[in-house]
């Protein structure tokens, strides 16, 4: 899997509606399938989104109301059902371990997968390998919530001219790539010295928050957020009383995190017109689209 892209599966909140289904985030990135909060009718979605479902190696609960984390079951017996041999990690709030067991084994089946669990007790890095950091960091919602941070490792990218200069050609580059640094006629060559580094992208999802200090944390110069917009600021008392965000405060987010482009989701079912979103929204944070079901947004290197 070489595409980069985010697939929207489902964007509504509580309550569904004919249009937007509970919630659900497919991140495709680095060959993996990251599929952050499946709502109840996940599974369908991905038929609609012309997606197979193996392709998930991950699967993100922020938290355990149930428009986050209802279709967490069927996806791990569909899982289950077409006997991927990839485990499947699954990262959610340690406070909520009965909730995840109870969806994992509430219906009888025989599994076959190997679930990897990683209960989110401590803030900070939650998992490393070489494909992503995952950070967690928890929010305002009332109830342990986590906002997920995913970045890819820093990469050496040679510069062409300075490996010229300094004499490091064939298979001398892999060698200074491996071991760091190598000596050429009594001369020794760093990696930095015929590099750069790109700073790996950072994909970053904020789902049900107050505004608060941690969700600038997660946000910080990401370079694709995803950010709930339950409400509209003529609704912001509402906001404040569920602990949501308006489309306004979602935007000062991302402002004050640096962050690169925005996408709004998870929409009260009171809303029927999202551009409305847009026009609060934009003029804080100009680079700001909504989601929609089955709608793609490019992630690309």
């Amino acid at each position: 899997m070489t595409v980069r892209d985010l697939i929207i599966l489902g964007c509504s909140s509580q309550q569904p509606t004919r249009r937007r289904n509970h919630g659900a985030y497919l991140l495709r990135w680095n060959e993996e399938g990251l599929l952050f909060d499946p709502g109840e009718g996940t599974q369908r979605q991905f038929i609609f989104a012309n997606v197979a479902p193996p392709c998930v190696n991950r699967i993100f609960v922020s938290h355990f109301h149930g428009d986050h984390c209802l279709g967490l079951g069927s996806m791990l017996m569909r899982l289950n059902l077409d006997k991927v041999t990839h485990p499947i990690h699954c990262y959610y709030p340690a406070s909520g371990k009965k909730y995840f067991d109870r969806l994992r084994f509430g219906t009888i089946y025989h599994q076959t997968i190997e679930v990897i669990e990683h209960p989110i007790a401590e803030e900070g890095i939650v998992h490393k390998d070489e494909k992503f950091q995952i950070e967690a960091y928890f929010l305002e919602h009332g109830v342990d919530n986590v906002g997920y941070r995913v970045k890819e490792p820093d990469i050496h990218k040679f510069d062409r001219e300075k490996l010229k200069v300094h004499g490091v050609q064939g298979p001398l580059v892999r060698e200074l790539g491996k071991k760091g640094s190598i000596l050429i006629d009594g001369k020794q060559i760093a990696l930095d010295d015929v590099s750069w580094v790109r700073k790996g992208d950072v994909f970053a999802t904020l789902i049900d928050t107050l505004p608060c200090k941690n969700a600038i944390t997660v946000a910080k110069d990401a370079k694709l957020l995803l950010c709930e917009a339950t409400y509209l600021e003529e609704h912001r008392d509402l906001a404040r009383k569920h602990r949501h965000l308006t489309a306004k405060q979602a935007a000062e987010i991302a402002k004050e995190a640096g962050a690169q482009q925005l996408v709004l989701t998870h929409f009260s079912a009171r809303y029927l017109d999202l551009e409305p979103f847009l026009t609060e929204a934009r003029p804080i944070f100009p680079n700001t689209d909504f989601a929609e079901d089955f709608k793609r947004f490019d992630f690309p290197r």
